[in-house]
């Protein structure tokens, strides 16, 4: 049997609410990180009074081990706009910490139900989410730079990196940048399953007999391609095709099981 590889607990990682939803597993975390469409990512700027929050796309990866499976160690590698306010702050924090980079949090989240119940206070939703702590370098060599941009496109949209113009001309190459983030810790929190309420609204005849329980899945659905004024290529390719199809299966699957799966004890009143 292999070893499942976790995340170590720290104190800014550990979760202390509802800890049976809690997973440190990297295959679980990684996992979460890859099918967000937006990764939300937080860094501290001394010059402002609160926090900056920016909303990114990303993926995991490795470039020196690319085969790599999502239940081994991975970096999170970003693209974004040459000065654009992460990359100053990166590219400042590289400078004057080479070994370190700059700290940031980063947020990835899926809603996959609405659960509704007897009364408001237990009304929940299905969810995946992950929080990963690391530190956000530059990516200065143009391979590992490739690497990410084919890898950050991919997740896009599966092989659409060959289905384009590439490589990047010089110009597109010089007005990007690339971050790579180290992960120190990270922790992943998952709610499935169906209705919880308490024992004392199961047992009210009054409540029951009027107020509607159950689960609303919720999964996210791609419709048909739209092609652009300029596009000359009929029919749309079957890398496009085929991905929103794989896409849209997975994700109402995953949607619907989730009502299916056994709550803990701990949800149970």
């Amino acid at each position: 049997m292999g070893r499942t590889l976790t995340y170590p607990k720290r104190s800014a990682n550990t979760v202390n609410r509802y800890k049976h939803r809690a997973t440190y597993d990297l295959e679980a975390i990684h996992s979460i990180v890859n099918v967000a469409p937006v990764l939300h990512v937080s860094l501290t700027d001394p010059s402002e009074p609160f926090p900056v929050t920016l909303p990114m796309i990303g993926h995991m990866g490795d470039f020196h081990h690319p085969s790599s499976g999502l239940d081994e160690p991975l970096d999170i590698y970003m693209h974004g706009y040459v000065s654009s306010r992460l990359m100053n702050e990166a590219r400042s924090a590289a400078a004057s910490s080479p070994e370190g980079g700059l700290p940031v949090s980063i947020c990835a989240t899926m809603v996959d139900g609405i659960v509704l119940t007897l009364t408001p206070n237990s009304h929940n939703y299905n969810y995946r989410s992950a929080v990963i702590q690391g530190y956000a370098q530059p990516v200065d060599d143009d391979e590992e730079r490739l690497y990410a941009m084919e890898l950050i496109t991919n997740s896009v949209v599966t092989d659409r990196w060959r289905h384009s113009r590439v490589p990047p001309d010089n110009a597109e190459m010089q007005s990007t940048t690339i971050l790579r983030v180290k992960v120190v810790s990270a922790s992943g929190k998952i709610r499935d399953g169906g209705v919880t309420d308490l024992k004392k609204d199961y047992e009210n005849e009054e409540v029951t007999a009027r107020v509607w329980t159950g689960v609303i899945p919720i999964w996210q659905t791609m419709g048909e391609p739209v092609p652009s004024e300029g596009n000359q290529v009929a029919p749309v390719p079957e890398h496009v095709t085929s991905y929103i199809r794989r896409r849209n299966e997975e994700s109402e699957r995953y949607a619907k099981h989730a009502v299916t799966v056994p709550l803990p004890k701990e949800e149970i009143h």
